[in-house]
């Protein structure tokens, strides 16, 4: 389970990595694959999600046809430059310094360096972790879970003062999302895959792990928005994507 109070400090800086662009072959979608680094005032470091397999930074050709990716669509840029460490480096981070991964999701595209991160514990949805193996990518689920100390989530809680966890399912059985209070942005909604982008909402979330529950959850989440004036940062949004500010820029 989750220890309480385990995040000490607030919210002080979050900075969106930049972990590469995809192609959605199905409707000619390019989309921004992201992560997320929070840093509070006393000094925590927190990683959400960690992009692609590192594989598809060395040969993404080679990677999907391993993965059967190329049915669903096409890795259009995405170099060692993308990964997490070189993307953490650009804001003086480095992987040993991470004192918590939050998955917010074991897709493809979030799940690639679950591993990587040794000292960290994983916050992760129970839903999720109860799983055999990460769900990957359908027809291809090569990657075992790694030994590590597993903060399971079976509800929305606070993670820390500002920091609010929330168990959002539908895209996937153990979808999180974060609500972050910023000192100067002000309340910031990761909503993560829950929402990959506000179109959605009126696609009914087709194709999601869960329809129904992604409809229910999806609505929550921007009820919970209008409630808090929060920003939401919606999981790959090509029309938000570009205009975001990447680290080492910053939102405080």
């Amino acid at each position: 389970m989750v220890s309480k109070g385990f995040i000490k400090g607030r919210p002080a800086q979050l900075h969106v990595l930049d972990f590469g662009l995809f192609k959605v072959h199905a409707n000619g979608r390019v989309i921004g694959i992201c992560g997320f680094l929070i840093v509070t005032d006393v000094g925590e470091r927190i990683l959400i999600d960690t992009g692609f397999p590192a594989k598809y930074a060395r040969d993404a050709a080679r990677a999907s046809k391993e993965d059967n990716l190329g049915e669903f669509g096409e890795v259009l840029a995405l170099s060692a430059g993308n990964l997490p460490a070189p993307q953490l480096a650009k804001s003086g981070v480095l992987p040993g310094d991470i004192d918590l991964l939050i998955m917010t999701h074991t897709h493809i595209d979030h799940v690639g360096g679950l591993a990587d991160f040794p000292g960290a514990p994983i916050l992760i949805a129970k839903a999720e972790r109860d799983l055999p193996k990460p769900l990957y990518w359908r027809g291809a689920q090569p990657m075992d879970w790694p030994e590590r100390d597993y903060m399971l989530v079976t509800q929305d809680f606070d993670l820390g003062p500002g920091l609010r966890i929330l168990l959002v399912p539908g895209h996937a059985p153990g979808q999180l999302a974060v609500l972050l209070d910023m000192p100067d942005s002000g309340p910031m909604l990761l909503v993560s895959d829950a929402i990959s982008r506000p179109a959605e909402i009126d696609e009914k979330f087709a194709g999601s792990w869960d329809d129904a529950l992604a409809i229910v959850n999806g609505a929550r989440l921007m009820a919970l928005a209008r409630e808090t004036g929060a920003q939401v940062i919606y999981g790959h949004c090509p029309e938000q994507w570009p205009n975001l500010r990447k680290t080492p820029e910053h939102f405080t």
